[in-house]
């Protein structure tokens, strides 16, 4: 087993050890366990605020319905309506009188004062009653009215009914809200049957709901679910007989439910349907500001340990390269910028090595490496001197002599071979000079062509033709004779009949292009894939004498200079070369 040992971590690993386990781990929990406390009481908050949301609006709205309900209570003991209701009136007149006297006054007196209120109406059995104002006779319609079914059902008559209904007026259609009961608190003397029923605005009743909405849809509801009202406009459209239910909601949507206490109002609720998004946006405002804070309390600490970690890391990785150098026989001093911590005289301490290393190899080692230099040296001389016994210009010379000696024989043919030989041999020699002009060229090529059409004799047949323009510029040397010694090699001396060897130079659209074309055996597609493919590898391989070609033309005129080779078995190849003519203006000399 492996025992963990820091000192065997490296100063970078150690500097990422302690960032992560002392800042940025730290800083994350805490941010994380901030964000999570955070929106749980920012999310306790806003349900507790929809909840007073909720409660308030049921509260303003059982309000507006005592109002109406505390007017019924206060109709239904009070004696002078009671008894105008019951009088059995001899005329008309006199029950005008009494309408004006006990029933209007008292009726009228409330609409001002509440303004929720929309109308007050009573209606009565009693057949001397005239009809209009706030008084109605209980007719069959009204009897065969909803509301008036429903408060016939009530198990109690002395408790009021709260009922909605809608009715079209010249306004369109609107929702009524009222409240009817039963005037029977004189149930002893009582001759007539007496119903008070009290309308409220329907703008007064929705406003309740409405300036609420902003927080989600409010649903009121009655009985087994019979959605009564709600401010949710799609619902409302098509809400005559529509059951409340999850179905119709959202999925993401929370539900908060009131119900109400008060025996007349024991069979509605109220609900608010809150969209979770809505609800939980609070909640994301509360994550942005608790990332934005994590950001530069990770952000600064980070910089500032990199900022460390690089002074410390860098400069210990320069000591140590230098120190891998000292190894290897480079005494070279770090540059020290007068650092005073431990590395800064570190480096000054390496520096002073360093120089004292050096000044003891030169004062031991230089003395006897010089000695042993100049030993070699006397003994490459004493080589060299031998090997000039039979030096180039030796073999030129003999050349020469055996030239003359033919011409005095009458041996011309083969003078003039070993002339040309003699030249070739000659400008093999020449390679202090890179550059010759064409006319140079053509002249090595010419002796090479008429050497080989000395040994092959009819074989071999060649035509040079070279344009007076440029015959005078200036091209890398030896730069068509390897293409031209490759065409009568392997192009030509294959063949059995004759062939055909021709080396063209011209001038075309501001560059020089040379061809040297060949009738000879060619290449078969694969090999000439395989040539040009081994024309664009660094490695020199086979093919010596034109890739050499196509590696100077690279070196000398970069991607300004084209090469390129066509062939095919058994009809010959031809080789193009484009170059810049604009060597003669020293671009590329």
């Amino acid at each position: 087993m492996v025992k963990f040992n820091l000192n065997n971590v490296r100063l970078r690993d150690k500097m990422l050890i302690l960032y992560f386990l002392c800042v940025l781990i730290p800083i994350v929990l805490s941010n994380v366990i901030f964000y999570n406390v955070t929106t749980s009481n920012v999310k306790k908050q806003k349900m507790n605020d929809i909840s007073m949301t909720l409660e308030k609006v049921k509260h303003v709205f059982r309000q507006q319905i005592d109002v109406a309900v505390g007017i019924t209570s206060v109709l239904n003991t009070d004696f002078f309506l009671h008894d105008a209701l019951e009088t059995k009136y001899q005329d008309a007149s006199e029950y005008v009188d009494a309408y004006h006297s006990d029933i209007f006054f008292l009726l009228n007196k409330y609409s001002p004062v509440h303004q929720a209120i929309k109308q007050i109406t009573i209606y009565t059995d009693n057949p001397t009653v005239l009809p209009g104002g706030f008084v109605l006779p209980l007719t069959p319609i009204v009897e065969s009215s909803d509301w008036y079914k429903k408060l016939r059902q009530l198990p109690n008559s002395y408790t009021p009914l709260v009922y909605r209904y809608g009715q079209y007026d010249v306004l369109g259609y609107e929702n009524v809200y009222t409240v009817v009961r039963e005037l029977n608190y004189y149930t002893s003397e009582s001759q007539v049957r007496k119903i008070v029923k009290i309308d409220l605005h329907s703008e007064a009743v929705e406003q309740i709901f409405q300036e609420a909405a902003m927080h989600g849809d409010f649903y009121l509801l009655e009985g087994q679910g019979q959605i009564q009202y709600t401010t949710n406009t799609e619902v409302e459209r098509s809400r005559e007989g529509s059951v409340f239910g999850s179905a119709m909601l959202p999925s993401d949507v929370i539900q908060f439910e009131e119900t109400y206490s008060q025996p007349y109002m024991s069979h509605l609720r109220l609900v608010l349907a809150v969209s979770e998004r809505e609800l939980l946006e609070a909640v994301r405002n509360t994550r942005e500001f608790v990332i934005y804070l994590a950001i530069p309390n990770v952000v600064i600490p980070t910089l500032i340990i990199l900022l460390i970690t690089r002074s410390f890391h860098t400069r210990m990785i320069r000591i140590l390269r230098h120190m891998k150098r000292v190894k290897n026989g480079f005494f070279e001093t770090v540059e020290h910028a007068g650092d005073r911590d431990e590395i800064g005289q570190l480096t000054m301490e390496f520096n002073r090595m360093t120089l004292e290393i050096k000044r003891l190899i030169h004062e031991v080692y230089i003395a006897d490496i010089q000695h042993k230099d100049l030993e070699l040296k006397r003994r490459q001389s004493q080589l060299h001197a031998l090997q000039s016994q039979i030096n180039p210009h030796f073999l030129f010379n003999s050349l020469s002599t055996i030239r003359m000696r033919s011409l005095i024989k009458g041996e011309e043919e083969t003078a003039h071979m070993i002339h040309n030989l003699a030249k070739m041999f000659r400008k093999s020699l020449e390679w202090g000079k890179d550059w010759v002009t064409v006319q140079e060229e053509m002249d090595l090529i010419l002796s090479f062509l008429e050497i080989q059409k000395y040994r092959f004799g009819d074989k071999l047949n060649y035509s040079l033709q070279v344009d007076e323009r440029v015959s005078k510029r200036l091209i890398p040397k030896m730069m068509l004779q390897p293409l031209v010694e490759n065409a009568s090699i392997h192009g030509i001396e294959p063949l059995k009949q004759g062939g055909h060897i021709e080396v063209r130079a011209e001038l075309c659209e501001g560059f020089l292009v040379f061809t040297v074309e060949d009738n000879g055996i060619g290449m078969e597609s694969e090999k000439l894939a395989q040539l040009k493919a081994e024309l664009n590898r660094e490695e020199m391989g086979e093919h010596v004498g034109v890739k050499n070609v196509v590696f100077r033309l690279k070196m000398y005129f970069h991607e300004e200079a084209s090469f390129s080779i066509e062939s095919a078995a058994e009809e010959g190849t031809r080789i193009q070369i484009r170059v810049p003519d604009a060597v003669d203006k020293g671009k590329y000399l």
